[in-house]
């Protein structure tokens, strides 16, 4: 009988404890990539180092040479925030007409998504949240690219 008495108490425990522990659905929904980045402040951040990351990179940098830097950062951080489902609203002009005549080569992209990887790694950007936004900003290379 106590044996009886001491299993219903741990058959209890376990149960309540079951109960009262936060329970997690497989398929329960991830919060938005914009949430997962932390929102604006981080995604700010983020941007300021990429693109001074990229103002010391001779490799792309001259494409930069006559940018209005402060009206750049704040389109980036529109078009990220948006792209990653956040609040923010990008107005700027569509990657094509942005980029037309520029004559961007693939290696100049490839050298500005490595500048971006280089800005996510310096604030510890999770492998998942970052190939989720560089799968989500990867598409816009066939508006930029324009010298394969």
């Amino acid at each position: 009988m106590k044996q009886l008495s001491r299993a219903i108490k741990t058959m209890l425990t376990v149960a309540l404890l079951l109960i009262s522990a936060p329970v997690w659905a497989a398929d329960a929904p991830l919060p938005s990539l914009y949430e997962r980045l932390g929102g604006t402040g981080p995604i700010t951040a983020v941007v300021g180092k990429f693109v001074s990351i990229v103002g010391a990179d001779k490799r792309i940098n001259g494409y930069f040479a006559n940018a209005d830097l402060p009206k750049l950062k704040k389109q980036l951080v529109d078009q990220v925030c948006q792209a990653s489902g956040g609040p923010c609203t990008y107005e700027g002009k569509d990657m094509k007409t942005t980029h037309a005549g520029m004559k961007i080569t693939t290696a100049a992209f490839n050298a500005l998504v490595e500048d971006l990887v280089k800005a996510l790694d310096t604030f510890n950007v999770p492998a998942r949240e970052k190939g989720e936004l560089l799968s989500v900003l990867g598409p816009m290379k066939s508006d930029i690219v324009e010298v394969p």
